[in-house]
């Protein structure tokens, strides 16, 4: 009897274990279908008959070229009758590569944007494709707010300040323009300090100092010590669909000059300075070894994910890359440690936290 129990124990232990492989088989070939049908769940709320349909979970996986070309192409058509949204775009090639963008899915995405700047393609027909709906709705979590009209402070070859009307990239590089810094994607790397964790961040390495940049415009949410993070700050957008995430700032003269929490934020502003804080209970540490920014984006899709155990944070190391294009300019302010922007920017109406 033991024995016959012992091989029904062993052979529900191999089933388990043979369902568990499968799915990381699937997970790695890109079994979307299956993801999508997880992603897609159905939250009842409590009191309400109601069901509230969010994601909570998803990958953000454009490649910087991708990102580049959907750009480059809502740029190009933004003055033009048919204007080829970008957001829209990565959505396509999406669809076509199930999530992946290789080379193959960038000329597609090129074809297909030829193809509806002739009026041989309706974008409107996206919205019969399976999983287009999905993708357009992840995507624009990321990157809704990033790319539109904007005013700016240019200046002419005589010093001469005026304000410019522009459309296109509005979101910035985290770090300035004129400060080097070096990277790679470590989105997902193991952390041991507190407890085993992964890194849900990208760390980006450079001097103490460096100026800290706002990548998009938005309401300070967190400012202050985090024993993981030292001296960190947390920054809203005004759609409140992302939370911008900067760590491990300087020792003892962490923040801009008068940021606090609630703090309006544009687009371009400096924030803070580079440093190695944190990984410690005690404040104003510095016990990271080396000099870096940690820049993480939480994505929230309902207010009932944000500082949860279900929270979505996604790789962002491709981000970086093509927003690189777009450094704020800055300058010293006297003989104070403090850096300020040298163009202002006017992105956006501002709208209460």
């Amino acid at each position: 009897m033991q024995c016959t129990a012992g091989i029904l124990i062993l052979g529900l232990i191999f089933v388990l274990a043979w369902e568990n492989c499968q799915l990381f088989v699937g997970i790695m070939q890109g079994n979307y279908a299956f993801w999508e049908t997880m992603k897609w769940e159905m939250h009842e709320e409590r009191g309400d008959n109601d069901k509230k349909e969010f994601i909570r979970w998803m990958e953000f996986t454009p490649t910087k070229e991708a990102l580049q070309t959907a750009y480059d192409w809502d740029v190009e058509t933004a003055s033009e009758q048919i204007h080829i949204d970008w957001i829209t775009l990565l959505a396509y090639g999406a669809v076509k590569g199930g999530g992946k963008f290789d080379k193959k899915v960038i000329q597609a995405m090129n074809e297909y944007a030829e193809a509806v700047r002739s009026g041989e393609k309706d974008m409107e027909e996206l919205e019969k494709m399976k999983y287009y709906s999905y993708y357009h709705e992840i995507f624009s979590a990321v990157l809704d707010g990033m790319v539109g009209n904007y005013r700016i402070e240019v200046s002419d070859d005589e010093g001469n300040v005026t304000w410019q009307d522009c459309y296109g990239l509005k979101a910035f590089s985290p770090i300035a323009k004129g400060f080097y810094y070096n990277d790679y994607d470590d989105f997902g790397t193991g952390r041991s300090y507190g407890y085993k964790r992964r890194h849900l961040g990208h760390d980006m390495m450079g001097q103490i100092g460096t100026p800290i940049i706002a990548v998009e415009s938005g309401y300070v949410e967190a400012l202050g010590w985090n024993q993981y993070g030292g001296w960190r700050i947390g920054i809203r957008s005004l759609d409140k669909k992302r939370y911008y995430y900067y760590a491990h700032l300087r020792q003892n003269y962490p923040y801009a000059e008068g940021l606090e929490e609630g703090s309006y934020v544009t687009a371009g502003d400096v924030i803070g300075y580079m440093g190695h804080t944190g990984y410690s209970a005690t404040e104003n540490v510095n016990n990271i070894d080396v000099t870096h920014l940690h820049f993480g984006m939480e994505i929230i899709f309902d207010e009932s994910q944000k500082d949860s155990d279900n929270e979505i944070w996604i790789d962002c190391y491709e981000l970086t890359k093509f927003l690189y294009q777009n450094q704020s300019a800055v300058e010293k302010i006297g003989d104070t440690r403090e850096w300020k922007r040298v163009y202002d920017m006017d992105d956006s109406p501002i709208v209460s936290p």
